[in-house]
Formats: structure tokens, sequence, C-alpha cells
């Protein structure tokens, strides 16, 4: 589990980012705080994963917090002004979300991070391929969930049948199982590939033609 602090100086507001936090799977809630010290104070206790953290707290700016901080940390902020989202990122913010927000908004950008984060289980070294891919899973929940003239079942129904495939599925395959046209399972695929979330290999079949086989990347 990815567990995770969340900075925010408005008790009300800090519960509501709990409750959306939690409902993404592969997250929990390690714990809260009011204060940049008090977050301080927790994370010298108990190290997280990752920091939900507000720009304007009673202590400390969070953007001053956010240049002490040595976990990955999304700003949750009303702040939208060009400088605040400058500092941010130069600090190392790997992403700036301005309430108000849904939980689906918030839920999209942590399902990004998990991926992110997924990339680097068990490595030592990435190739430059696999470092320009964890760019872009990282910002994966930044764009619009689908692309302009696909279905968002059709996009479902896809990625499911990637992500539970036992080993890497074709076109042909996919489009047999969904009960959808070769050519749309294979544009569904090529937009996942695209967008980081799969990987596509050749393979050389019975016929010496090469297939495209299509794996699941992303963290289920």
């Amino acid at each position: 589990m990815i567990r995770v602090l969340v900075v925010e100086d408005d008790f009300r507001v800090a519960q509501v980012h709990v409750g959306f936090t939690t409902r993404v799977d592969g997250f929990t809630v390690a714990g809260t705080a009011r204060t940049a010290a008090e977050a301080r104070s927790f994370l010298a206790a108990q190290p997280v994963d990752l920091v939900l953290l507000d720009s304007y707290l009673p202590d400390t700016p969070g953007l001053d917090l956010l240049a002490e901080l040595s976990v990955d940390t999304i700003m949750l902020t009303a702040a939208s002004d060009t400088t605040s989202v400058r500092l941010a990122l130069a600090r190392g913010a790997l992403n700036y979300l301005v309430k108000p927000f849904t939980a689906e908004q918030l839920g999209d950008r942590l399902a990004a991070y998990r991926r992110y984060r997924a990339v680097f289980a068990g490595r030592h070294n990435l190739a430059q391929d696999e470092i320009d891919r964890v760019w872009r899973l990282l910002h994966d929940g930044d764009r619009p969930a689908v692309p302009k003239g696909q279905s968002p079942v059709t996009v479902h129904l896809v990625i499911e049948a990637l992500r539970h495939a036992a080993e890497p599925r074709t076109a042909a395959e996919i489009a047999d199982e969904l009960g959808i046209s070769r050519a749309t399972a294979q544009r569904y695929l090529a937009a996942l590939a695209r967008d980081g979330a799969a990987e596509m290999r050749l393979r050389y079949g019975a016929t010496g033609r090469p297939e495209h086989r299509y794996r699941w990347l992303a963290a289920s």
C-alpha cells in the first residue's frame, strides 16, 4: 500500500482529502497534519510514500515546506498564480491540483502516481525509453480520461481485458473476447501503448509475419 500524509490546515477539508484518497485502490492515509511543524514531526516518526500538501499553512508556507521534503509530493491548493505553480514544480512537486477539485480528479492523479511508482519496483536502472514512459505515466491523470472519438465503455473493456490477461494479447484476441472489430481493438490498444499504460512488442508467429502483442504495464 502507498502510505499518504495529508497536510492541510482546515480539518474539514483534510477529511475530504482523506476520503478521496482512501477510495483509490492501493492507497492508505497514514495520518494528517494541520501545520508544517506537525508534518515534520510525523515524517520524522514514520516515513510515508506521498505527501498531499496545501500551500497555505499557519506556521510555514507549504511551498517552503516542500523545499525541505525528500518525499514525493502533490500540491493540493487554492493558489493558481503562475509564481506558485512554477515554484512548486521547481521545488519538486510531482503534480499540482487546484481547489476545488473532485474525487475523480484527485483519483486520476493518484492512479497515475501509482503507475509511475510501479515502474521503479525492483529496478536499479532504467533505459531512456523507460524514463520517457515514467514521465508520461506520472501525468497520465492530467489528461481527459477518454481520447476524442473513443468510447469510455470500450476503453474500460479493453483495459480490463488486457489488465487481467495472463500473458500479452494481440488485437485479434482482444477483439474476439469483447466482440468488437480487430481494427477497433488495435486502435484502442495502440492508444494505451502511446500513453505508457501498455507495452507493445513484436512477435513472429507460425506464418513468419510479426504480431503486435500488448501487455498491461500499469499497476492494478
